[in-house]
């Protein structure tokens, strides 16, 4: 039987959803950088019969996660710093 692989969204979304539950635990930036090259890693043996499938979807991965960055920056903008615990929330 042949190996059914995920459409590229759900690929993109699944690892998302990874990195957000390890975001939510408050790893270190190394931890996410390490999972991040877990996912690649497993496109890459997942997509072996093509090799620039993986790419196009570290792409996607890497779009999604800088427009994720740039969202953030702005909601960190918007925290009343005298408030301690919102502040200590954004950082």
């Amino acid at each position: 039987m042949a190996t059914q692989v995920k459409s590229p969204v759900r690929l993109v979304d699944g690892a998302l959803e990874r990195l957000t539950a390890l975001a939510t635990k408050g790893v270190p930036p190394a931890r996410m950088a390490r999972e991040v090259g877990i996912i690649i890693g497993e496109w890459d043996v997942l997509l072996r019969a093509d090799p620039t499938a993986a790419k196009g979807h570290a792409l996607e991965l890497l779009d999604q996660l800088e427009a994720g960055v740039v969202d953030a920056e702005e909601q960190v903008a918007d925290v009343d710093r005298s408030d301690d615990a919102a502040v200590k929330q954004a950082n």
